[in-house]
């Protein structure tokens, strides 16, 4: 006979089954009630080298013509390949005017250089021997500024001489009436057009070089500084109206008839050294301008240095500062890229079938000069959208493919970015062009091409994933740390460099290696 416990008796029974229910329901709200741990995704900040990638899509194409235009605009300078030149990559076609850039490039290196001994200052805290050298490099700057103001009337005086003599004694033999509002040529010319110039430019010159006189005149010991600094700028307003017309006497020379070979050799050896008198003018001008200016950021530096220092030093200041130095470094990056962009270079071999830059005409930003005609071969072009194209710059190296050959990677790099934009439904986009390293004989213009931009390379630098890294509202960033599960997560704000391919972003401050973050919560 089947043995039944009476448990089991007493569970089959209604008031058993109510009872064994209860119990279940019970141990469910038991668990269920009972805190449980949260289980994070962590990540470990990671040190190692990060690559940002740009992307793009292009088509092969032809590099048999190319179209070259300054990026800025200005003078013409100086032109170095004439139509019909062969050309390699990286030959200067033509260059702008840079001389107010070079000036800036002095002055921002300069402060560069004031902004570093002045942050050094500060990390050095202040001290009596710290105050007493501020104050004499202040008074140091100040003195050598003061010196080159004392040489303004010399060199002025000495460029008004050197004009008045190139116009007044080189160019004597040219004209009669020479002082009057009606010059006349002592010789006839071929062309009507430039002995009107050149009549037009000697009775501007005699106007020019008597206000310029009564201008030198009015210099004493006690005329401001701000007023030399005007005078400075008004001599080579001069100096430019005498070359005008120097030059044109040159043409003059060319175009005259009825003169013997010797009498033009003469005359041509008159203007040469009157153009070689106002030439070291000009330098002589321009060279002391570029020193006062350099020598102002060097007081107003000093004089910042000093106040800084007698203020006291705190850990505000150290950190204003670095800042300073900063900006002072991007100023002069900024301005030596624009001395860069003001050279007009081959970015392929070829021959130059178009040359339409001239020395001493204005160039227009985005406007061709110069056509190439490639050597051979071909390259890709592609449009980058303006959220990538501030990564990119030329000489950046480019892994691509192409769909005709799977398989198959070739490399390149970034030869040439237009400075104009284009619009793509709406986008500002920029046509970007890639020279290949290697090319397969198979290669036909037409084909697309995937190309990777290699657009930076970080060695050495803090990790993590990028989902771990939370924007806020006002641009700033946050990551929360984890610290162990029994410790609340601590949310830090962290910078950020580049991003990877890989879903990676670069920490450039507010983590340390080895610690762990979690993804924070959709």
């Amino acid at each position: 006979m089947k043995y039944i416990s009476a448990t089991t008796r007493f569970l089959k029974t209604k008031k058993g089954m109510a009872v064994a229910a209860i119990i279940i329901i019970g141990i469910i709200w038991f668990a269920m009630s009972r805190p449980h741990a949260t289980i994070y995704q962590l990540f470990t900040v990671q040190r190692g080298t990060l690559m940002e990638v740009v992307s793009v899509t292009g088509n092969v194409t032809s590099t048999q013509d190319t179209n070259l235009a300054f990026e800025n605009g200005g003078a013409i300078a100086a032109v170095y390949k004439l139509e019909g030149d062969h050309v390699v990559a990286g030959d200067v076609i033509a260059k702008l005017d840079t001389q107010d850039l070079d000036a800036q490039l002095a002055e921002a290196e300069a402060n560069v250089d004031a902004q570093n001994a002045t942050l050094k200052k500060l990390q050095a805290g202040p001290t009596l021997e710290n105050i007493a050298v501020s104050q004499t490099a202040l008074n140091t700057a100040a003195q050598t500024l003061q010196n080159s103001y004392m040489s303004v009337p010399n060199v002025i005086t000495s460029a008004y001489t050197n004009a008045n003599d190139a116009v007044r004694n080189q160019l004597s033999v040219f004209f009669t009436n020479a002082e009057t509002n009606n010059p006349q040529l002592t010789f006839p010319l071929s062309d009507s057009q430039i002995a009107n110039n050149i009549i037009f430019e000697r009775a501007k010159a005699s106007s020019e070089l008597n206000a310029w006189q009564a201008e030198e005149q009015n210099i004493t010991s006690a005329t401001p500084s701000s007023t030399l600094d005007i005078m400075l700028q008004n001599a080579l307003a001069h100096l430019s109206v005498v070359k005008t017309l120097l030059t044109t006497a040159l043409n003059a020379i060319i175009n005259a008839t009825n003169i013997t070979p010797t009498t033009a050799t003469a005359y041509k050896t008159d203007v040469t050294n009157g153009l070689d008198e106002i030439n070291t003018s000009i330098g002589n001008v321009n060279g002391l301008t570029q020193s006062i200016a350099s020598e102002k950021a060097s007081v107003a530096q000093a004089q910042a240095a000093l106040n800084l220092t007698l203020a006291g030093t705190t850990q505000e200041d150290i950190d204003a500062q670095a800042a300073q130095v900063e900006q002072a470094n991007a100023n002069v990056q900024a301005i030596q890229v624009k001395i860069n962009k003001a050279s007009l270079i081959a970015p392929l071999g070829g021959i130059i079938t178009t040359q339409d830059a001239k020395v001493g005409e204005i160039a227009s930003p985005g406007i061709p000069v110069v056509s190439l005609l490639a050597d051979h071969g071909l390259e890709i072009d592609a449009n980058i959208a303006e959220a990538d194209i501030g990564k990119v710059n030329v000489g950046d190296p480019a892994s691509m493919t192409l769909d005709a050959f799977q398989g198959e990677t070739f490399s390149g790099k970034v030869t040439y970015i237009d400075p104009s934009e284009t619009l793509i439904e709406g986008v500002p986009t920029y046509k970007t062009v890639f020279q290949f390293v290697n090319l397969d004989p198979g290669m036909k213009t037409g084909m697309t091409a995937n190309i990777d931009i290699t657009t930076a390379v970080h060695d050495n630098v803090l990790y993590v994933p990028q989902r771990t890294v939370t924007t806020n509202a006002d641009g700033t960033r946050n990551v929360e740390v984890y610290h162990g599960a029994k410790q609340p997560l601590e949310t830090r704000a962290v910078t950020v460099g580049i991003r990877d391919t890989n879903g990676n972003i670069e920490i450039t401050s507010g983590l340390t290696s080895g610690e762990s973050v979690v993804r924070p919560s959709e």
